[in-house]
């Protein structure tokens, strides 16, 4: 909880102030915070199936955030100085062309897979309407009424007076039972 609320919401917060207020120096700031931030997280996704049971593992991270975040030790800011920065500015243009790969191989499957779901539809169309308009009203019949009054947003639930009186007639017209016709046919003889 507290690691959402420092790590988050606390720089989250100041960043606006940033923005809002147009001074670059903090923009750079915060904006060094959160690339490291980003990496941090990414990390401990894996950090955390691996590390979870080392003693103070929790506390640690907290610390570390702690760190990054505090304005005497500078620590977002060493570390993109340090470490990120020249990282990034030495693979930029690989990390670029990954990126358009990517973004070109995500468009292609997209086409792919769309034009799989339309061909999948058409042929469901088709089947339906080769089975005729059978399917569709016996879909439809298989809603009962209480399902197209829920639909159309009433509250009150209201039955139409012909489903209850269907449903009333037959409650109260019993069927004999076969012992009954059995011992109305045995006193007739």
């Amino acid at each position: 909880f507290s690691r959402l609320i420092f790590g988050t919401l606390y720089p989250a917060y100041y960043s606006y102030k940033a923005v809002k207020s147009k001074d670059i120096k903090e923009y750079v700031k915060w904006m060094m915070y959160w690339i490291i931030f980003a990496l941090f997280t990414t990390a401990e996704t894996f950090t955390d199936i691996f590390l979870c049971w080392f003693p103070f593992y929790y506390e640690l991270k907290i610390a570390f955030v702690a760190w990054l975040l505090s304005p005497y030790t500078k620590g977002s800011s060493l570390l993109y100085r340090k470490f990120v920065h020249p990282t990034l500015s030495s693979k930029e243009k690989e990390i670029d062309d990954c990126l358009i790969q990517a973004k070109d191989r995500s468009y292609d499957a997209l086409v792919h897979f769309g034009k799989r779901g339309l061909n999948v539809a058409a042929t469901a169309a088709v089947m339906a309407a080769s089975k005729g308009q059978g399917a569709l009203s016996e879909r439809l019949r298989s809603f009962s009424m209480q399902d197209l009054s829920t639909i159309r947003g009433d509250s009150s639930s209201t039955v139409p007076p012909s489903v209850t009186v269907r449903t009333s007639s037959k409650q109260s017209q019993p069927k004999p039972s076969r012992s009954a016709s059995e011992s109305t046919g045995s006193s007739g003889k």
